[in-house]
C-alpha cells in the first residue's frame, strides 16, 4: 500500500468528496497545506464548504479531473473501479487509496486515536466523549458521522495529539485503521449484504481489538456474548463496561429517568460507586454510551469533574431521538434507528416519554437489511401502538429479492401489532394528520429521507 509523507504537502485528489466522512479528511488534510482537488456528483453545502477552505471541486467524474501532478487518489467504497477518474489516475501510475486506508494514515499521526466501533451507537458515543474531550481542554480533531451541534457539523481540525473518529464495520473499512484506544460498543447482525453471518461480523471485530498497540486500550461491552473471544491473547488494557458489576469494571447502579426520559445513575468503578451521573440524552442505551465515553476519558487522564461537566454539555445529534417540534399537542421526535436492536433502544426511551399515544412512522433502510431481519423488525416495531411504513429506501441496493414494506406491515399484524403502509409520504402525511390526536408522540425513525415527513407536517 502507498504511504504518504504527511510531512511533505503535496496535491491530494478526492473522488466523493461531498460524503460526510470523504469530506471530514479533505480539511484534514488541507489544515496540513496540502492542494487539495475532488469530484462529486452535485454541489452541496459541504462542498461549498470545502471550496471556502481552497479545495477545487469538479461537479460529475470525469478523467480530466485528474491531472498527472497528483501525489494519491483517494476514494469511497461506493466508487467502481471503472469509473474515469481510477482509470486515468492508474493510467498516468497515480496511487489509490480507499477512504479507510487513508484515514488510517492519518490515525498514524496522531498519538491519541480513538476509533468508535460497535452495530450501533457509534455516532452518539463518538459525540458524547468528543463533548468530554473538549471540556476537557484536549483540543481533539474530531470527525463524527452526523452534526454535531458543539462543533456546529462533523469535523473539527485540532491541534493537538488526539484524534477521535468513527469506526465503520461495513466491508471490513474499520480494519485499515490504526487505533491506540478502540471500543466496541456492541455486536449484531448487520450489513448481511457484505458479511455471510453473525459469526463473520464478530470475526471481524475480533480483528479489529488485535489491531490496538500493546500500550493502548480495548474498551467494550461485557455484555456482548462470549466476551472472551473478542479479548483472549490481548497485550493491550481490556477495560469492560456494561450492566453486570460482576463482569463489568465500569457499570451503572440506582439507574433513573426524568420526565423527558433523561438518565441518571450512580457510577460504579470496579465495585463502587464513584461518582453520580446526570445526563441530558435520553434512554437507556445512552447510559451505557455514557460508560464507554467515561472509561475511554479515565484511560486518557480527564478528570472526573471534566466528564461530568462534558456529559452535562453533551444534548444529542441530529437525527438521534431529536425533538422536532410541535403540531399542535402532538410532539414529533426524529430518530436514526435502522436496525431491530436500535428500534427496541428507541421505543424503550419513548415509554419514558410523556405521551398518550405513539405512533412510528418507519422507513426500512436496504433490502438486504429489510429481507435477512424481517422478523426481528416486526418484533422491535410492534411495541409501539401503531406503525406506518413507508417504502424500503434502497440506499446503494436494487431491490432483487422481493421484499417490500407491505411485507414488514403483514409480519407486525401477524404478531399482533397494528400497521399501516402508503407508498407516498403525502398519503403518510394526510393519514397522520386524520388519526393523531390529543398528547400522541410521532417518531419518524429510519436512516433515509423519513424525517422530511415531519419536518413537513411541522411547516419547516
Amino acid at each position: 500500500m502507498y504511504k504518504l509523507d504527511f510531512n511533505t504537502p503535496a496535491k491530494l485528489h478526492f473522488t466523493g468528496i461531498g460524503g460526510i466522512s470523504m469530506s471530514a479528511l479533505a480539511e484534514i488534510m488541507i489544515s496540513r497545506g496540502f492542494t487539495v482537488t475532488g469530484s462529486d456528483s452535485k454541489e452541496s453545502e459541504i462542498t461549498k464548504h470545502l471550496e471556502s477552505l481552497g479545495a477545487t471541486i469538479c461537479y460529475g467524474q470525469k478523467s480530466q479531473n485528474v491531472s498527472s501532478d497528483v501525489e494519491v487518489l483517494i476514494y469511497t467504497a461506493a466508487v467502481k473501479q471503472d469509473n474515469p477518474e481510477l482509470v486515468a489516475a492508474k493510467s498516468m501510475n497515480i496511487p489509490l487509496l480507499t477512504r479507510a486506508e487513508f484515514l488510517g494514515q492519518i490515525m498514524q499521526n496522531y498519538h491519541t486515536a480513538i476509533g468508535v466501533s460497535g452495530t450501533h451507537g457509534k455516532t452518539t458515543t463518538t459525540s458524547m466523549l468528543s463533548q468530554i474531550m473538549l471540556e476537557a481542554d484536549t483540543d481533539p480533531t474530531i470527525l463524527v458521522g452526523g452534526i454535531m451541534p458543539a462543533i456546529k457539523g462533523n469535523t473539527r481540525i485540532g491541534h493537538s495529539d488526539k484524534l477521535i473518529t468513527e469506526a465503520c464495520e461495513y466491508t471490513n473499512s474499520f480494519l485499515s485503521f490504526k487505533p491506540t484506544v478502540a471500543i466496541i460498543l456492541n455486536v449484531a447482525a448487520d450489513h448481511l449484504d457484505f458479511f455471510k453471518d453473525l459469526d463473520d461480523i464478530r470475526h471481524s471485530f475480533r480483528e479489529y481489538a488485535r489491531l490496538v498497540p500493546d500500550d493502548g486500550a480495548l474498551i467494550i461491552n461485557s455484555d456482548i456474548d462470549n466476551i472472551e473471544y473478542f479479548t483472549e491473547g490481548l497485550k493491550c488494557s481490556v477495560i469492560t463496561v456494561g450492566s453486570d458489576p460482576n463482569k463489568s469494571m465500569y457499570s451503572a447502579a440506582n439507574i433513573t429517568f426524568d420526565e423527558f426520559a433523561r438518565g441518571s445513575y450512580d457510577l460504579v468503578v470496579n465495585g463502587e460507586i464513584k461518582d453520580h451521573i446526570t445526563l441530558k440524552v435520553t434512554g437507556k442505551h445512552n447510559i451505557y454510551n455514557s460508560l464507554a465515553s467515561i472509561a475511554a476519558a479515565h484511560f486518557m487522564g480527564i478528570s472526573n469533574e471534566d466528564i461530568k461537566t462534558g456529559l452535562m454539555a453533551y444534548e444529542g445529534t441530529d437525527r438521534r431521538f431529536q425533538l422536532k417540534g410541535k403540531l399542535g399537542d402532538i410532539t414529533i421526535i426524529d430518530d436514526y434507528a435502522h436496525h431491530p436492536d436500535e428500534i427496541r433502544a428507541t421505543l424503550s426511551t419513548a415509554k419514558h416519554y410523556p405521551h398518550n399515544k405513539l405512533w412510528v412512522v418507519f422507513q426500512p433502510h436496504t433490502y438486504s437489511r429489510t429481507k435477512a431481519l424481517l422478523p426481528e423488525f416486526a418484533d422491535a416495531l410492534k411495541e409501539a401502538d401503531a406503525v406506518v411504513l413507508a417504502d424500503i429506501y434502497a440506499a446503494r441496493e436494487k431491490n432483487t429479492l422481493g421484499i417490500s414494506s407491505k411485507d414488514v406491515m403483514d409480519e407486525i399484524k401477524k404478531d399482533g401489532g397494528t400497521a399501516y403502509y402508503f407508498p407516498t409520504f403525502s398519503e403518510i402525511e394526510n393519514f397522520l394528520l386524520e388519526n393523531c390526536a390529543h398528547n400522541d408522540l410521532l417518531i419518524t425513525m429510519g436512516a433515509g429521507d423519513v424525517v422530511k415527513i415531519g419536518e413537513h407536517l411541522l411547516g419547516k
